[in-house]
């Protein structure tokens, strides 16, 4: 597609920066939001059930989000975000009220679940073509690697606001406090944001027809197939590895919670640190330092079965700073290599893969921890991920 618009250098561009500000206050009201949900779960019923309250929104947005992509391939990118948005606002305002009359209950939490997912379903696509439409293609790294941080940023922010706002004012405050980021994010969109570079749209056609457009695209065209096969694999070594390996790890070495809190804490400022780095820093081939990256990255889950709280650290930290760096540089190959017109679509494509894949990924990393040993999981799936990127990057 040929760039006819004029755009500041991302340096000096004021309206994008404006909006990762705002996507980053949002991102802060998220996860207050989300902890507050978790919180209040976990005080009204079993953690069984606020495990399945808590992962209520997961089924239903792995169910829309092929819609989503295609919504996102043929409606302008501002409407589709607002329209979500809207949605967002009224999901939360509604629990708002029903939390202050009727008080609050495991089916109005997991409603709002519901409702989330749903909307984020439509939202993630729409937000995959953003970037593509705001800043020319050459800066579209510095453009992932700053919207990496400052969803972190905010993330970070929200995590430490939101435990003690939950435990203060209960579940309505934290739903009034996301609402209103949500209501700073409407107002930038319709205000400030503009789209620069608009990507070409499909025509009227059935939901069904779109979304098979978007697999014939895949088969036709091998490089975009590989490209997005390999990126819905990306999480399925870390994802188990953090989430289940590290905790069972501290357990089992009897290192304390306090242990547990410090390492994670490094995995998220390595990968601050490593997608800041990228505002900057150009490299002349990303995808090739992307996976190189990721090849570090499974050499690091492995080494998380080394003994000593040293040996973990560096490994925490080697994974943040390479997936916050692999993440940034990767999500601006996939925007400057598929075909505009499908970009939501593969977007969707790509995030349904790890959604489905990933309970999978968790239950045999489980397994293989019970069945052989904790650092055979670690071994075994860190190696297969250097395996797999290794492969991809002599594609690359």
């Amino acid at each position: 597609m040929t760039e006819t618009v004029t755009a500041p250098r991302f340096s000096r561009d004021r309206m994008v920066h404006g909006w990762l500000v705002v996507k980053g206050v949002s991102d802060a009201g998220d996860a207050a939001w989300t902890i507050a949900l978790a919180w209040t779960a976990v005080q009204l019923a079993s953690p069984a059930v606020a495990g399945l309250v808590v992962a209520a929104g997961t089924l239903p947005r792995a169910a829309v989000l092929l819609v989503g992509g295609a919504v996102a391939d043929r409606f302008p990118v501002r409407r589709v975000l607002a329209g979500t948005t809207v949605a967002r606002v009224l999901v939360l305002l509604v629990t708002l009220a029903i939390a202050v009359t009727a008080g609050e209950s495991v089916a109005l939490l997991a409603g709002a679940a519901i409702a989330f997912g749903l909307c984020d379903a439509l939202f993630e696509p729409a937000a995959v073509t953003l970037g593509r439409q705001l800043v020319r293609e050459d800066d579209l790294s510095p453009y992932a690697g700053a919207s990496q941080t400052a969803t972190r940023l905010g993330t970070m922010a929200g995590a430490a606001v939101g435990g003690g706002l939950v435990a203060v004012a209960g579940l309505a405050a934290s739903a009034a406090l996301n609402a209103l980021t949500y209501l700073g994010v409407l107002a930038y969109l319709a205000l400030a944001l503009r789209v620069r570079f608009p990507l070409p749209r499909r025509g009227p056609a059935p939901m069904g027809r779109a979304i098979a457009e978007g697999f014939g695209h895949l088969r036709a065209f091998p490089a975009t197939r590989i490209l997005v096969v390999t990126l819905s694999g990306l999480n399925l070594a870390v994802g188990p590895a953090l989430a289940l390996g590290l905790p069972l790890r501290v357990r089992d070495t009897d290192w304390g919670a306090g242990t547990l809190g410090l390492l994670q804490a490094l995995v998220g400022a390595g990968a601050l640190g490593g997608g800041a780095v990228l505002i900057r820093w150009r490299p002349r081939r990303p995808a090739a330092l992307g996976f190189t990256l990721l090849v570090l990255q499974g050499l690091a889950i492995a080494a998380l079965g080394a003994p000593g709280i040293p040996a973990a650290a560096a490994a925490c930290l080697t994974i943040g700073v390479t997936a916050g760096a692999a993440s940034a540089l990767l999500s601006a190959v996939f925007v400057r290599t598929v075909a505009p017109e499908f970009l939501g679509r593969l977007g969707s494509i790509q995030r349904l893969g790890d959604d489905c894949l990933m309970p999978a990924a968790m239950a045999g990393f489980g397994a293989v921890a019970a069945g052989a040993s904790l650092a055979t999981a670690f071994g075994l799936f860190g190696g297969l991920m250097s395996a797999f990127m290794i492969a991809a990057r002599r594609r690359a």
